[in-house]
């Protein structure tokens, strides 16, 4: 018996290995292609946020009203349209309000695809990682590269707890989040569990609060994923959000020894497999 079951678990383990190597290389083949795709048409967000493609994609430029992009040298300042419309337009709100200049970080690759490393999403051209530092330093001056390269985000928690750092969170960081998640073409905002009942224990309007999301690590920045743009019909969305605003026993759970220490799967994942119209935008 403990033979079949060593043979059993060395089964997966091969099969799990095997389909890592084959997730990394269909990555470094998306990782190498350093421009868009050339489009007399409308822009294309095809497939899921974790399995996709985009074609048509915008790049983000370095600098804008309220904000500035970090780790130029990874090249993922790529997404949809609407994406870079929604960062200037929080950029703008930000300035606006005098919140601090938004430091954003990873949008997706030229065209999409999986990542070899940071990200299981970002493939659509619709997410996008903003820092929860707002820093009032980039708001006198522009950032120099070596310093978007090098600049860390530090974590809104306290060391090796749930709590809150309140020297690292602040209203501001509370009004950013309530701007973006206010704007219609969001369709969800990920953000750490201790930061969502952070939110939910504030005495404020709590119609907003369905956008954010718990998710486990998320303490130095918050996820912002769009919705599928109209006119984008090979886009698959995610499933519609749960109602009310998540402040409930749901949100307990994420601190729970089974939330933080979980079962590891007795299969391995499965391999990762993109819409075929993305084999044409790689090929493009």
């Amino acid at each position: 018996m403990l033979k079949i079951k060593t043979l059993f678990f060395t089964g997966i383990l091969l099969s799990g290995l095997f389909s890592e190597c084959l997730a990394t290389s269909l990555a470094q083949k998306w990782a190498m292609v350093t421009q868009p795709t050339k489009t007399g048409g409308s822009t294309q967000s095809i497939g899921t946020y974790n399995a996709g493609c985009i074609s048509g994609a915008v790049s983000v430029p370095a600098n804008g009203t309220g904000y500035q992009m970090m780790r130029l040298s990874r090249n993922r300042s790529f997404g949809h349209p609407d994406l870079k419309q929604f960062i200037e337009k929080l950029g703008q709100t930000s300035a606006r309000q005098n919140l601090g200049t938004l430091l954003i970080g990873d949008l997706g690759q030229p065209r999409g695809g999986p990542t070899l490393s940071g990200h299981r999403s970002h493939q659509s051209g619709l997410d996008v990682d903003i820092w929860f530092l707002l820093s009032k330093q980039a708001a006198s001056r522009t950032l120099a590269y070596n310093e978007r390269e090098t600049w860390g985000a530090p974590s809104v928690l306290a060391a090796h707890s749930d709590a809150i750092d309140y020297t690292q969170w602040s209203l501001a960081n509370e009004k950013v989040l309530e701007a973006a998640a206010r704007m219609p073409e969001v369709d969800r905002i990920f953000v750490n569990p201790s930061v969502k009942r952070e939110l939910c224990t504030r005495n404020t309007s709590h119609d907003w609060l369905r956008k954010i999301r718990p998710w486990f690590k998320h303490d130095d920045h918050f996820h912002v994923r769009l919705k599928c743009p109209k006119n984008n019909k090979f886009c698959q969305g995610q499933e519609p959000l749960p109602a009310g605003d998540g402040c409930d026993a749901g949100l307990a759970w994420w601190f729970t020894e089974e939330a933080k220490h979980p079962t590891p799967p007795k299969t391995p994942p499965k391999p990762l497999v993109l819409p075929a119209l993305c084999d044409n935008v790689l090929k493009e």
